[in-house]
This record gives C-alpha cells, structure tokens and sequence, in this order.
C-alpha cells in the first residue's frame, strides 16, 4: 500500500525483552546426541531389523554450517538438555496470574514505550501477532492491554508464523491510515521453545524465545528523537506444506498423541530455501520499483533471522556478492530463529546510525508461505 494520498505514518520507538537463560550449541548438543545413544541402545534391534530410524548424531559444525546459530536464548531452560525430558519445564500459571507470554510482551511494550515517549494514556490499539500464542481466550493482547492500564481502544491477537510481525505492522498501519485508531503498541511475544522437537536432530537447534515491541502513530504526534516514516507496505502469501506445525485443540478430538513429530513444528528445509528466497527477493524488489527506487537505494535491510545461508540467497539476489554485513545485520547467531521477531530484533539494534533519509527494509519471510515488507525512510 502506497502512502502518497494518506497521512505519514512513522515508527517512533521499539523495545526487545531477552531472556535471561542461554543454550549453547555445546550444550544442545551434548544433549541431543546422548539422547540418541541411548535411543538408538534401546531400539537396537527395531533398527537392525528395519522397522525403526536410527537416530543421526549432531555437531556444533553441522549447526553452524547449516544455519550460522550459535547459541540462543531461552524462556525456560530446565527440561531442555534432560534426555528424560527434552522439552522446557513450565510451571503451571493460574487464571489470576499474569500469563508467561503477557508478561514478556510488557516487558518489550515498555521498553518501546518509553523510547517513544508513549504512556499508557497515548495508545489506542494492541496487537500481539506471534507464530504462537499460548491460549485461543481472552486475546492475550487484550491481557497486556489491562496490564499496562491501557483504558481506551482494542486489542487482538494474529499468528502469521514467522510474518506475524511484519503483518501485524501492516494491520497497524492500516488502522493508523484509516484513522480507527491514533498510536498503536505491536507486540510479537514469541515463546516458541515449547513447540521445538529437541528429539530431532534437524530442528532441534533452530529456535529460541523473545519479545519484541513497535510503537507506530501518525507523524504529527511523534516526539521521538529515532523514528523512521514507513513508505509503503507489502505482503503476499502462497500457500505451502513445506514449513508446518499441526499441534492444537483438534488434537484431542482425533486422540492423536499431541506431542508426536507431526504435530510439532517440521519442515522441508531444502525445499524451503529454494523456494522462499527468490520469492523474498522478488517481493522486494517489485516493493522497492513501486516507491522508485533500486535496492542500491536501501541503507539497510532488517531481514528475517531464520538461516543465514538464506539471507545472503535473498541479498546475493538483490545486490550481487559484495554487500557490507553492516547493511543486513545478522542477529540470528546469538538469538537464533525466534520466528517473527528476528528482523525487529535487527531493527531495534541496527537503526539508530542511519542518517535522515536514509532507506531502510523490514522483511519476513516464512511459512504459509509468507513474506511482507516495509520500506521505511529515517526522520
């Protein structure tokens, strides 16, 4: 959507909560491959006859090499690294408490808040748009919204996989544009380590948890000393089997086992990367033609934080082989996939040198398949 004909609409402060918990990949690891020894111990005569997978050991150097994550941050790392487990533990909240994604939303909601000036009184509208949310009721952005006492306006909450951020971007924008509401806090919580499958040796080590925060208005309200005015917004989605998680309320209905491998997320990696890249590319590209301008014209892209090798795919594409790391900044080597945080984590790290007028890109890209853009422009 082009803003030309409609009021400028502007970026004016973001926050990152990060858990305080680390997993190495050493550590992962060495987790992982004594859980398949012993898999493999126990089932040794299923696998002899045929009837079972052996289980494939991992290394630090087949992680890095295949996805250039080194460590990540976890919510909850008891339960992890035990064999017995290989799941995060996480003790049980009541209905009074404070949900655990709430609570990591107000985390990053107030860090966004403050650095753009906002108290609770300013904003109107919350979305939390994450690839996963902990419960279906109440809406845990209208649960974040009591908590930060915002009184007036609406909250609601969208999953989008690993889009969700950028799209929840674009709801806001549009409600910016059309007035329904003046200043708006998108929050992208992402708890995602519960639904990792640490029994698999190719998904195991992909993600990690984070909260991130956007607040966005209209430019004639904006104090903050950092913002950036946002151009245009683009998305498309083409739908695909290849990236897929299946866990949810049907589960009890089919009595299928709710933490069996298909249920959890799963992926075509392969497939993924060859597919998604150039359509992430293209997307951008064409985003960038319409506002007349060339990816030589952009000072920085924030891409989506899922594998390096296909951030570089996407930029080679764009702009060829020499393109400094100052202007795609990398995150996903100590925070690791965190769904559709990564390129807000990247924005919220790598954007206040830029100088006015200076072009920037968000893009994700991600299941469904998703991608979405916004081109921003430094104030």
């Amino acid at each position: 959507m082009s803003t030309n004909s409609f009021p400028k609409i502007v970026i004016s402060g973001s926050g990152v909560w990060t858990p305080s918990n680390v997993i190495t990949n050493e550590e992962l690891v060495a987790s992982y491959n004594e859980y398949a020894a012993k898999f493999n111990s126990d089932h040794a005569a299923q696998i002899a006859e045929g009837k079972m997978a052996e289980k494939p050991f991992s290394s630090e150097r087949f992680i890095e090499k295949s996805s250039g994550i080194k460590a990540r941050y976890v919510y909850a790392k008891e339960g992890i690294l035990d064999i017995e487990r290989m799941r995060p533990k996480f003790p049980e909240r009541s209905e009074d408490e404070l949900s655990n994604q709430a609570e990591i939303a107000v985390y990053a909601a107030k860090e966004a808040m403050a650095a753009a000036g906002k108290t609770a009184s300013d904003i109107d509208a919350i979305i939390v748009s994450c690839a996963y949310t902990q419960r279906a009721y109440p809406a845990i952005a209208i649960e974040v919204q009591h908590a930060l006492g915002i009184e007036n306006g609406f909250g609601f909450d969208m999953q989008v996989a690993c889009s969700a951020a950028t799209f929840g971007l674009h709801r806001a924008y549009d409600a910016l544009v059309s007035g329904s509401a003046k200043c708006v806090l998108a929050i992208n919580p992402e708890l995602v380590t519960p639904q990792v499958n640490y029994c698999d040796r190719d998904t195991h080590f992909i993600f990690g948890d984070v909260s991130t925060a956007i607040i966005m208005e209209r430019q004639e309200t904006c104090t903050s000393p950092n913002s950036y005015e946002i151009l245009s917004t683009k998305a498309l989605t083409r739908f695909s089997n290849n990236i897929r998680s299946n866990f949810g309320h049907m589960s009890r209905a089919t009595d299928a086992e709710p933490y069996a491998w298909d249920k959890l997320f799963h992926q075509s990696g392969r497939k993924v990367f060859e597919e998604v890249s150039p359509v992430a590319a293209g997307l951008i590209n064409d985003h960038l033609a319409s506002l007349g301008l060339t990816p030589k014209n952009v000072k920085r892209f924030w891409l989506h934080q899922a594998n390096i090798n296909m951030n570089k795919m996407v930029i080679k594409q764009l702009l060829g082989e020499d393109v400094k790391d100052e202007d795609t900044p990398i995150i996903l080597d100590r925070y690791a996939n965190t769904a559709s945080a990564g390129s807000i984590i990247a924005f919220h790290l790598h954007n206040s040198d830029l100088k006015k007028d200076d072009i920037g890109v968000i893009c994700s890209f991600g299941a469904g398949y998703s991608v979405g853009s916004l081109v921003l422009r430094k104030r």
